[in-house]
């Protein structure tokens, strides 16, 4: 996906409804209002990093606690400042970024993590409303996968070890155009290792339409099909917070 393309998803998907009070299923610590409190810190924090030019990070901080009537209002100021923010980033300047991505550059960068950010969040707010959840495009939910297995994983933070080694595959069946989108992950004392693609035996694999595993894997939804050793999929649901 171009940098474009995460932009336009961003804009599209950073709608959240009100409701401040309602209980969020999928953070059952938070009600809306947390919700959207996090949801506009984290893009004030973003837009930050790209205009300011920060090379090193950055607590993310507290979020502010406006009245409710006020709550969206400062939601939507904050995200019309990020889109705005990542529109006019310059290319060539260094910026922090918080995981290894295909394309490190902060205006590629940000918006890819930004539109996952915010897409995971609508759900939250979708599932804190009730009814259907809005769809999530195969595309983006491929790429979704790819951000979490290779780049938040990769990063020395996660949690995802084993102190027995463990080869664990990701299988999104059907992933876009009808082609599927397989990730092996193998699972030691340090941070996981993945790589695109069928590399060895697996114990275990995690299986499903790739909107179901982009959420999953998230922790929202349950894993739509777990073959093998069902303890490495419980070892992903205790360890894998992001």
């Amino acid at each position: 996906m171009e940098t474009a393309d995460f932009l336009e998803i961003l804009d599209g998907e950073g709608q959240l409804p009100a409701g401040a009070d309602a209980v969020v299923p999928t953070c059952p610590e938070w009600r809306v209002r947390d919700l959207v409190g996090h949801t506009g810190t984290v893009r004030r924090w973003a837009a930050a990093f790209v205009a300011d030019a920060h090379t090193a990070h950055r607590p993310l901080g507290d979020p502010p606690e406006p009245a409710d009537a006020e709550l969206v209002p400062w939601y939507r100021d904050s995200h019309r400042l990020l889109l705005d923010t990542l529109a006019a980033a310059p290319a060539d300047e260094a910026r922090w970024i918080s995981h290894p991505a295909p394309n490190p550059s902060p205006p590629a960068f940000w918006p890819r993590r930004q539109a996952h950010e915010t897409t995971v969040h609508r759900y939250d707010a979708e599932a804190a409303r009730g009814g259907t959840p809005s769809p999530i495009a195969p595309n983006l939910a491929v790429d979704g996968l790819d951000e979490l297995l290779r780049g938040f994983h990769a990063r020395s933070r996660s949690r995802l070890r084993s102190a027995e080694p463990h080869v664990l595959r990701v299988h999104a069946v059907g992933a876009g155009a009808g082609a599927d989108a397989v990730w092996t992950v193998r699972l030691t004392a340090e941070p996981p290792v993945t790589v695109r693609g069928e590399e060895g035996p697996a114990e275990a694999e995690l299986s499903g339409p790739a909107d179901q595993l982009y959420l999953a894997l998230r922790n929202r939804t349950a894993v739509p099909r777990v073959t093998g050793d069902p303890s490495l999929a419980a070892l992903w649901r205790e360890r894998s917070g992001t």
